[in-house]
């Protein structure tokens, strides 16, 4: 290997190829769930680069482990713990290449992190919609590769809908460059759409032209107590109906969760917390004027309590306060955590099942697990519920993972795939999900997967042990 190791100096400079000291930061997963042990962490700073450094490891017949800003939630971007997987962070690569303003795009290296290209596209005088809770860290390249989702899905859809073209390595070593930015081209297979979700095991993400969008003239938050789930899914229904495409937020957060913000941090002030079985938040896009937006919102809302879909309400005043609400809903993974270790789920059920799931898996939970803590929240709008399991009150919480995350994701599961859902809405598969997969998925479709694989990456060096086996 060590013949490797000088190959790959040479390739992207010494500096830039690291094989001792604390690699933690690359080699262990964002929810320290995994840590690995890379041959080397190799952070190129060009797509020339990541080409000659693929070869190299193509030719020593060393697999690879494409890495943006390592803040994956299924172990999909670290190294196992061989000692032989190369780490190929992209974090390096961080330049916003152009922007086509009569276009509506801007084309990004894939290191960029997200809220940079939130920044820059601002500054262009546009909007990028893609929003995250780890936008600050995670970069544009690991967007796509997972088919990212975030709290605007209602209205932009995923990372998938938000991209035009992309520039990616193959397994080869050669360089595809499909940076057009158009709207229409129907010249074969789109080649686009195998790469965006594939989790780094088809080919290298490098660059990509993203859609951007004309900044509203208002944006209103505001925050509901409702009764059920039943109540928020017509609550949906509703401003659905009288906002149309101005609707790009609707989030659901249960009791619990929410209180576990409350009891963590305090600071937050989360609305209605003992009143309410859970919490609504939605978000309002205009293009007319923020005096339109706010009679259309106040509207909604008045007879949305007139017909007992929500007990309480209340519409954020300033931007400040409309942050301090957003705060709340993206503090509640944090607040999980600080609570403790616990059995995070991702999963997508159709809108109008959602609260028979609900109501069925609850109770079962219960049943099977007594004293079980649900932190059910998610972005009902498009479907997507972070369905999690917390340890009974004052248990240990290592070993309840220890003893049900297995049983608990199995009953999940199957009460998703029951209701026609799936098992990863945004998170993707991984290595956390990929022995689950195959209970879930097809035979026909897990065929046709594997076919692809084989296809682009014949060696297999690429995120080898991600999203599917063989």
């Amino acid at each position: 290997m060590t013949e490797l190791i000088e190959r790959l100096r040479a390739l992207v400079g010494a500096a830039n190829v690291l094989t001792e000291g604390d690699l933690s930061a690359w080699e262990q997963d964002w929810r320290k769930r995994a840590r690995g042990k890379a041959l080397a962490v190799v952070r190129p700073g060009s797509t020339v680069e990541v080409a000659g450094v693929v070869r190299a490891c193509a030719a020593a017949g060393v697999s690879i482990v494409p890495q943006g800003g390592n803040t994956g939630l299924v172990v999909g971007g670290v190294p196992d713990a061989s000692g032989r997987q190369v780490v190929l962070s992209l974090q390096r690569m961080a330049t916003v290449r152009a922007v086509d303003r009569d276009n509506l795009t801007m084309t990004v290296d894939a290191g960029c992190v997200l809220q940079s290209v939130q920044e820059a596209a601002d500054q262009a005088g546009f909007m990028f919609p893609l929003s995250l809770a780890a936008e600050g860290s995670c970069t544009i390249g690991g967007n796509l590769a997972t088919n990212a989702g975030g709290t605007q899905v209602l209205r932009y859809g995923n990372t998938r809908e938000l991209c035009l073209g992309l520039e990616v390595v193959t397994a080869a070593g050669e360089v595809w460059d499909g940076l057009t930015g158009l709207r229409k081209d129907n010249t074969g297979y789109d080649l686009r759409q195998l790469f965006i979700g594939s989790e780094g095991t088809l080919g290298v993400i490098t660059a990509a032209t993203l859609k951007l969008y004309p900044k509203p003239a208002a944006t209103l938050t505001a925050w509901a107590a409702v009764p059920s789930v039943a109540k928020a899914v017509e609550l949906l229904a509703l401003a659905q109906q009288r906002l149309a495409a101005g609707l790009t937020g609707f989030e659901l957060m249960g009791r619990f969760a929410l209180q576990l913000v409350d009891k963590h941090h305090p600071q937050l002030r989360v609305p209605f917390v003992q009143d309410s079985p859970y919490g609504v938040l939605l978000e309002n896009s205009d293009s007319e004027s923020e005096a339109h937006a706010r009679e259309r919102f106040e509207a909604l809302l008045a007879d949305a309590f007139e017909a007992g879909l929500c007990t309480d309400a209340v519409v954020a005043e300033n931007l400040a306060q409309a942050h301090q609400l957003w705060h709340i809903r993206e503090s509640i993974p944090l607040a999980q955590a600080d609570e403790g270790l616990n059995v995070k789920h991702d999963i997508s059920v159709p809108i109008s099942r959602i609260p028979a799931f609900c109501e069925e898996t609850d109770a079962l939970l219960q049943r099977e697990i007594p004293g079980v803590r649900l932190v059910n929240f998610g972005h009902l709008g498009d479907g997507n519920l972070h369905y999690n399991v917390q340890a009974p009150e004052g248990g240990d919480h290592a070993a309840f993972l220890r003893q049900y995350e297995d049983r608990v994701n199995t009953l999940v599961y199957d009460q998703v795939h029951r209701y026609n859902g799936s098992i990863s809405a945004e998170h993707g598969i991984g290595e956390l999900k990929v022995d689950k997969l195959p209970h879930y998925k097809s035979p026909v479709a897990l065929a046709l997967m594997r076919s692809v694989k084989q296809a682009l990456d014949p060696q297999g060096i690429l995120n080898p042990g991600r999203v599917v086996h063989g």
